[in-house]
């Protein structure tokens, strides 16, 4: 290989690398943008406004706030359940009731992102759902199942206020979508009420002291 050669050689190949890596770090940048957009809408949504858009080319807005205390796991619901709504966070299923309201409310997102936490959940275990008004609902995890998306159907129950966390199965899958998905049932007990999160919530312990 001639000397010209080899440094147009080496050019191409450094230049790649370049760009490969600016690339990478655009994404990283851009993630952590919309994160600080989206935390900057919500609160101003708490603040007394609605239907804030994080960017004022979205078409969704942060409607609630998730947290699940023994994982360290604290995320913003987004309105609607589009492709587009879950690359930032999990989306509600417009359908169904509000989170954290009375009613099955049905939040969907992505088995290697957001949702990916689900995999570790364990019956008993606790699942917050903060409102624009700054209640929080306290549910309990009950039931975990994994269904076929083309045959079953989640019962929507108009007396219970439960929270369903749906995403897709396997967790570990190579090739994306598939027809198998995994389902977290949450209902908050019937004594429980919704109220503001007092400063006494154990984070370490997943309850109230």
């Amino acid at each position: 290989m001639t000397r010209p050669v080899l440094i147009l050689t080496s050019s191409i190949v450094f230049l790649l690398g370049a760009w490969q890596t600016g690339y990478g770090a655009w994404i990283y940048v851009k993630a952590e943008l919309a994160q600080y957009l989206l935390a900057r809408a919500w609160a101003q949504t708490q603040g007394g406004q609605r239907h804030v858009h994080p960017w004022p080319w979205a078409d969704t807005w942060p409607i609630a706030r998730l947290r699940a205390p023994q994982h360290d796991i604290e995320m913003l619901v987004l309105s609607n359940a589009s492709g587009r709504t879950l690359a930032f966070g999990p989306g509600h299923v417009s359908s169904t009731s509000h989170p954290g309201s009375v009613g099955t409310a049905i939040l969907n997102g992505h088995r290697d992102t957001h949702f990916r936490f689900l995999k570790h959940l364990k019956l008993g275990e606790t699942i917050l759902i903060e409102n624009i008004d700054r209640e929080t609902t306290i549910f309990t995890v009950r039931e975990m199942h994994v269904v076929d998306a083309r045959q079953a159907i989640i019962v929507q129950d108009e007396s219970l206020t439960q929270l369903v966390l749906v995403t897709c199965y396997p967790f570990d899958a190579i090739e994306p979508g598939g027809p198998l998905r995994y389902i977290v049932l949450a209902e908050r007990p019937t004594s429980a009420l919704s109220h503001p999160l007092p400063a006494t919530w154990d984070w370490a312990y997943g309850r109230f002291k």
